[in-house]
């Protein structure tokens, strides 16, 4: 099986009519002239369950996912496309095979319902304003693509749904005593008690000798290591340049009252618990609306100042600088940070960090402005640092903190454990678990009921990931207690005191649609086991996939299983 193709297998699920579109969206130049480009350049396009792939065919897939990406991302995927993992020709392929299963199964939607999910669409990607197809033609123009690419890929995208309820169909075979049992299963509630045994309760009986902390060092020193890092020169363009001009804008729209109230409206059931008021609640949509629309135009921005700057040649980091300099601009550097940790000077997200590390010598800039909190960053390589070793005394008061804690953590498992031996003896005594912790000094938890679909815990939460919570406490008999169980803090212990009866007319109203939305996962369960298959047979033949087959096999371990 093609590893690269499988991890890409479950994007038919998330149909484009039902993705919510930003309101404020900015569109620029599109890809253009390279969706004339089939292939690579490349002659034989393979073929697809033995029929020839065309040069038309995958022209018209390469224009369907270009349209795809944008109502996803809200940006064409042009220079950027690929170092953010988007992979067109895959993507392309993966695309030419669904179209074929729409052929084989005769899905056809009609012209009225393509017609209703354009409007939809074009609704949404107006900020909930009606938008005329005419409209909506000269940004469809300025990446290349015409009104029929955008029909084809509507009428496809409808297809998807029909060909997911039609290959998944025997996923909705579901008997009504089965439903009730998931339910049972996922909503029945424990009451339990837990003790916690914390590293920092043991941490004043630690002693830290100079020998036993180089000791530390000398088994840890990989630790300590200095992962590779990297500087990066920017340039920023921040949103609140924009801030007046986006207020102005979005103050002209002629129902802005209306499109406040439905925001709001969608929101108010996460508002449910806040202490703002629904005037409150406007005026942060309002904002919130502001601040978006700024920040693209600031995007805009920095977008077209990278234009520029992809097109000096030659290409040379030094660029920036020289561009800079002549718009007026300041360049800043950021101090050497890792893949993990990120720059410190600046709010940005991993898209900023990922896009850095891939720059080289001969690649110094991103594909694209990067879009901060509050601001875009056009950027270019500065420097790149190798991992190395600091020097001991750079990290002593570190491997301090770290031995001292070490030997904390070992002491309070070493107290958990020993706390189960007592309690299975003290309860097969007869004693109350309540009892057992009072002589041993500790203090129960005793967070509210909780079932297998409960997503916070508060009480316990602190302490504890709430998944590894609920595992103990459900592998545990009633009037028993889980084993101990080791965290990064320490560890913990959960006393199961009853199961609680399920609330039948709880579950009465709720059957309905949990009915429905067992029925949808079981049949995208079998719509995936499918197309997975399919794809398979119907990419062997793609040129492109068996020459990533043929790296994948030699890349792996000699004796290593095929992806």
């Amino acid at each position: 099986m093609i590893g690269t193709i499988r991890k890409h297998s479950k994007w038919l699920w998330a149909v484009i009519i039902a993705v919510t579109v930003v309101a404020f969206i900015y569109w620029g130049a599109g890809p253009g002239s390279s969706l004339d480009r089939p292939g690579g350049g490349r002659e034989n396009l393979g073929s697809i369950n033995g029929q020839p792939v065309t040069v038309d065919n995958y022209t018209d897939a390469r224009r369907e996912v270009y349209l795809r990406y944008f109502f996803r991302n809200g940006r064409w995927p042009d220079r950027g496309g690929k170092r953010f993992g988007f992979d067109e020709e895959q993507e392309t392929f993966i695309r030419l095979v669904v179209i074929q299963k729409l052929e084989d199964f005769g899905i056809h939607p009609s012209s009225e319902t393509v017609a209703r999910a354009a409007s939809q669409l074009l609704r949404s990607f107006n900020g909930g304003n009606p938008m005329p197809l005419e409209s909506f033609k000269p940004v469809l123009q300025r990446a290349g693509l015409t009104v029929a690419d955008f029909q084809r890929y509507l009428r496809h995208e409808l297809g998807i749904q029909q060909l997911i309820a039609v290959a998944g169909m025997s996923g909705e075979l579901v008997t009504p005593r089965e439903v009730r049992e998931l339910y049972a299963r996922e909503n029945e509630e424990l009451a339990v008690q837990a003790v916690f045994f914390h590293a920092s309760n043991h941490l004043a009986n630690v002693t830290a000798t100079p020998e036993d902390i180089m000791q530390f060092y000398t088994n840890q020193m990989a630790r300590y290591r200095l992962p590779e890092r990297i500087q990066v020169s920017f340039v920023r363009f921040p949103a609140t340049n924009f801030w007046a001009e986006a207020v102005e804008e979005i103050n002209q729209i002629t129902n802005l009252t209306e499109r406040l109230e439905a925001a709001y409206e969608t929101r108010r059931t996460n508002l449910v618990n806040s202490t703002i008021t629904p005037e409150e609640a406007k005026e942060n949509i309002l904002k919130e609306d502001q601040r978006r629309l700024a920040l693209s135009k600031s995007r805009r921005q920095a977008n077209a100042f990278a234009s520029e700057l992809f097109d000096m040649m030659p290409v040379q980091a030094a660029n920036l600088e020289i561009l800079a300099a002549k718009k007026g601009l300041t360049v800043e550097v950021t101090e050497p940070f890792s893949q993990d940790a990120g720059p410190k000077e600046i709010e940005v997200g991993q898209e900023f960090v990922n896009a850095a590390f891939k720059l080289t010598d001969a690649d110094p800039f991103a594909g694209e402005a990067i879009v901060g909190f509050e601001e875009a960053y056009v950027i270019a390589l500065k420097a790149r640092l190798p991992s190395e070793n600091p020097p001991y005394a750079a990290v002593h008061d570190r491997v301090t903190e770290d031995y001292r804690f070490m030997e904390a953590l070992r002491a309070a498992r070493r107290a958990g454990d020993g706390f189960y031996v007592t309690l299975t003896n003290e309860l097969a005594a007869g004693k109350e678990f309540s009892a057992i912790c009072a002589e041993a000094g500790l203090q129960p938890v005793t967070p509210r009921p909780f079932s297998l679909s409960t997503t916070e815990l508060p009480e316990i939460e602190p302490y504890v990931n709430l998944q590894q919570f609920k595992q103990a406490a459900f592998t545990a008999s009633v009037g028993k207690p889980s084993q101990f169980f080791p965290t990064r803090d320490g560890g913990f212990i959960v006393f199961v005191k009853a199961r609680l009866p399920l609330d039948t007319a709880k579950m009465d109203a709720a059957i309905t649609n949990f009915t429905l939305a067992v029925r949808q996962a079981r049949q995208n369960e079998v719509f995936n086991d499918w197309f997975r298959r399919e794809l398979d047979r119907g990419l062997r033949d793609i040129p492109y996939f068996s020459q990533q087959r043929q790296q994948q096999e030699q890349s792996l371990p000699v004796g290593a299983p095929p992806q």
